[in-house]
């Protein structure tokens, strides 16, 4: 881990697209303005993990086959499909 020390108004630069700038310190925190592209998530740790915790209880979800045969008879117009 690369531990820096800054000052308010102070940045770190990750790259050529993300830049990290000191905006305010108040008592015990550390308030942070972060410029990245669009297409870069930026999430508070709790809401990453939330996230990830959410994307893997999603794919561990199952659908038996029974159930997909009673979907493709719903979308062929097919209501008997048990």
């Amino acid at each position: 881990m690369l531990v820096l020390t800054r000052k308010i108004g102070e940045s770190i630069r990750i790259a050529d697209n993300i830049t990290i700038k000191i905006v305010e310190l108040d008592n015990r925190q550390v308030k942070l303005g972060i410029d990245a592209p669009r297409n870069i998530s930026v999430n508070r740790e709790e809401i990453y993990k939330r996230i990830q915790a959410e994307n893997e209880a999603a794919s561990a979800a199952t659908v038996s086959d029974q159930s997909l045969q009673s979907i493709a008879g719903l979308l062929k117009g097919n209501t008997d499909s048990k």
